[in-house]
């Protein structure tokens, strides 16, 4: 059986880099919570604060550029960001949020389709429905829903061991 939810909306454009989602000077902080708030703060200041757990980010193109940083994937997660929508992903954060346990989902029409704060209902692997239109999107192999559904690549190869 496919797994559908629906969420709140948040837009953001394309170029959607690793320094935005968490700006470089807020790394050495402790932990993944306590630089939470100050996500997506070069962009929007605001942001952070307003995100609801559950609640989609939906995006343009090439989000998740720029350096390699395993906290911009581990950042948006602690704010309860349920997927990611994007017209497409930098390959590096695609998988450095696929091992984070952090769902993403292609679909280029959406982010001009999509106003912030509507809801959509989204089908994962199969489609998003967005103002009663539906967009396909393409499911993501067994192998990588399997990382997302344990909470990340750890956590999948502890619980396919039997350690979990």
């Amino acid at each position: 059986m496919k797994e559908t939810f629906t969420a709140r909306v948040w837009t953001l454009g394309d170029d959607i880099d690793t320094d935005i989602v968490i700006p470089t000077e807020y790394l050495a902080m402790k932990t993944i919570q306590d630089m939470a708030p100050y996500a997506f703060s070069p962009l929007r200041p605001e942001l952070a604060g307003q995100i609801r757990p559950g609640d989609v980010i939906v995006a343009g193109k090439n989000f998740g550029c720029g350096s390699s940083r395993e906290q911009a994937p581990e950042v948006i997660k602690a704010l309860g960001i349920r997927c990611v929508i994007a017209g497409s992903f930098a390959r590096i954060f695609f998988r450095n949020a696929i091992n984070n346990g952090l769902l993403l989902i292609e679909c280029p029409a959406l982010r001009e389709a999509v106003e912030e704060g509507e809801e959509i209902s989204v089908e994962v692997g199969s489609a998003i429905v967005c103002n009663g239109v539906r967009y396909p999107v393409a499911a993501l192999p067994d192998n990588l829903l399997e990382i997302v559904s344990a909470g990340g690549l750890v956590k999948a190869m502890r619980r396919r061991n039997g350690l979990e």
